[in-house]
């Protein structure tokens, strides 16, 4: 008998060291705008989440995660919507999000329920003032402002008109690019819209007959771009670049719109075809083929990093038995540590301060990098316009 209950226990420890050897899974929330007006940037970043779970459940071993996705439709209430399913679904966290007027709400919802919520998508300055104590961000306006007057002093444009969206974090970054360029003495006219308009000829008429600028700078994001692109394309007005900011220098906008895109300047981390030297980045990029069977681009950069550092905060959190006692903030707090786009740390608001971005130009149905000069894969064409 002893024998017996010595092969029972045995059998019990041994059941019981392999139940702990299998991965603890992890539910993860993915708040995203798949339809509506933001679903083609939702898509990129998306994309970016899905390779990130799949790395980490590939190279962690001992916890998964698991994404569960809800559409925001690109609506405020509906990213409300979102974050309050998710939760009731039994996530830890929340990747996502674009667009801060859609964030701002998100995460407060997920601020409220205690959730930690880490974006790329949303760069007004609120996000990280007004308090809330599990938001995270991994870019910001500043990073995109250093991009864009560092072009605009490399081509050495005298005169600049700005076109901005009047939300909040494009305009924001229209108000505070305009200050800059006139403390440098480079005239800036501005020209404000709503976001619900649709022709932008008469602004565009503005520029032709009144600025005469050289350069146009556009602050929206993807159909602003197209309209005020096309509007441009009509009017031809006697300008020497056409330049953007987010979501802009991709390989979707140059595919869906290659009569729009050709010399357009816009915000970009990667040039397309996009090249990795780190483990980190062939991972990444390796991986991005295998699924989407395509080339990579900084939205599922973007999306890839803002979830890696989310899970491996998550499985340090795990480590330590802290996932349900406040443990994931804490861990992102410690976050520090080179990532496919610099290096990341979170200060006490939940932002990066290391942020700088890059731009890119569409040449030849390619995006190359211009600037930084450092980090250039091609020369800058300037003059250059789409028509």
């Amino acid at each position: 008998m002893n024998s017996l209950y010595k092969k029972i226990a045995l059998a019990s420890l041994l059941s019981a060291a392999l139940a702990g050897a299998r991965a603890e899974e992890f539910l993860v929330g993915a708040e995203l705008p798949l339809t509506g007006s933001l679903a083609r940037v939702g898509a990129g970043m998306q994309e970016g989440v899905m390779v990130a779970a799949e790395v980490f459940n590939r190279t962690n071993g001992k916890h998964k995660i698991k994404i569960i996705t809800v559409d925001d439709e690109s609506a405020p209430a509906k990213a409300i919507a979102a974050v309050e399913k998710l939760h009731s679904q039994g996530v830890v966290a929340i990747t996502g999000g674009y667009g801060s007027n859609n964030i701002a709400p998100a995460s407060d919802a997920a601020n409220k329920l205690n959730l930690v919520y880490i974006t790329s998508g949303g760069v007004d300055d609120s996000l990280v003032s007004s308090g809330r104590k599990n938001f995270f961000r991994i870019n910001n306006t500043a990073g995109y402002e250093k991009a864009v007057l560092g072009l605009i002093d490399d081509v050495g444009a005298k005169s600049v008109s700005i076109i901005y969206s009047t939300k909040e974090a494009t305009s924001d970054l229209a108000k505070n690019i305009q200050k800059a360029l006139e403390a440098k003495g480079i005239k800036a006219a501005s020209h404000s819209f709503d976001p619900a308009i649709t022709d932008f000829k008469p602004i565009i008429n503005k520029i032709k007959l009144q600025d005469k600028s050289e350069l146009v700078l556009m602050s929206g994001y993807e159909n602003d771009y197209v309209g005020i692109l096309r509007a441009a394309r009509v009017l031809k007005p006697a300008v020497k670049a056409m330049v953007g900011v987010w979501s802009l220098a991709t390989p979707k906008m140059a595919s869906e719109f290659p009569d729009l895109m050709p010399n357009v300047f816009g915000t970009a981390l990667l040039p397309y075809p996009a090249t990795f030297e780190s483990a980190d980045g062939k991972a990444f990029s390796e991986t991005y083929k295998q699924l989407y069977k395509k080339e990579p681009d900084y939205l599922g950069q973007f999306g890839y990093v803002q979830s890696m550092l989310l899970f491996e905060a998550i499985a340090r959190a795990a480590d330590k038995g802290s996932v349900k006692t406040g443990g994931i903030a804490e861990e992102m707090r410690k976050t520090s540590r080179e990532t496919l786009i610099g290096k990341v740390q979170f200060s006490a608001n939940g932002d990066n301060p290391n942020f700088v971005h890059r731009m890119g130009q569409h040449q030849d149905k390619k995006i190359v990098i211009v600037w930084p000069k450092a980090g250039a894969t091609g020369k800058i064409a300037y003059p250059a316009v789409p028509w």
